[in-house]
């Protein structure tokens, strides 16, 4: 999905432009990531949870590279969150703001149904991001507090625009595998000729 809608974060990126400041301690601004540290390969994926696009690699391709590239040790595969408008903003918060072992789940609970909750016009985007949250566990007292952390969100934007200034993000899913980048939703064969050229 192509990068369009920057202006749509700028009230929250006008004081987001010092990420680094944020608290290391903080559990919600830790690396989330899949994969053994030490893997020759560092896969960077910067996603949008209301990308169609995203949506599609995450439930058609990322189970091959989970069993074949990451749970072997070749792979280490990084989220980095990459919002293009408000829905996914919240929804990254909330994610960010569970346990980093529900992350992940998260993540592909919100993938494998994102009709219901990104796009559906019969109900509202917050009440089914609820419902999933509670699914992993979320107390309605932790999901509120996630969803109104304007210290989460600045940081998120920050980080955001970070980012794309330093790999030239211009659509998701974007990867830098290796520092190199690549763009699109491919499929599992193109995706592991990337990785395995990057292992050389």
């Amino acid at each position: 999905m192509p990068f369009t809608r920057r202006s749509l974060l700028s009230v929250v990126a006008a004081g987001a432009m010092l990420p680094s400041l944020a608290r290391a301690e903080d559990p919600t601004r830790t690396e989330r990531s899949l994969g053994k540290p030490d893997a020759k390969v560092t896969v960077l994926e910067f996603f949008s949870l209301t990308c169609t696009h995203c949506a599609h690699f995450y439930t058609t391709t990322f189970p091959q590279v989970k069993t074949q590239l990451i749970d072997t040790g070749k792979v280490r595969f990084v989220y980095r969150d990459f919002p293009l408008d408000q829905v996914a903003l919240t929804a990254a918060m909330i994610a960010r703001s569970l346990p980093e072992d529900r992350y992940e789940p998260f993540i592909a609970a919100l993938f494998a149904n994102q009709d219901r909750w990104a796009f559906s016009r019969q109900s509202n985007p917050t009440d089914e991001l609820w419902k999933t949250a509670a699914l992993a566990g979320m107390s309605r007292s932790a999901f509120d507090g996630a969803i109104t952390n304007a210290g989460l969100k600045t940081w998120i934007v920050g980080q955001q625009t970070a980012d794309q200034d330093k790999y030239g993000i211009e659509s998701t899913p974007t990867f830098v595998i290796n520092g190199k980048k690549a763009e699109g939703a491919m499929g599992f064969d193109d995706f592991n000729k990337l990785i395995a050229a990057a292992a050389g």
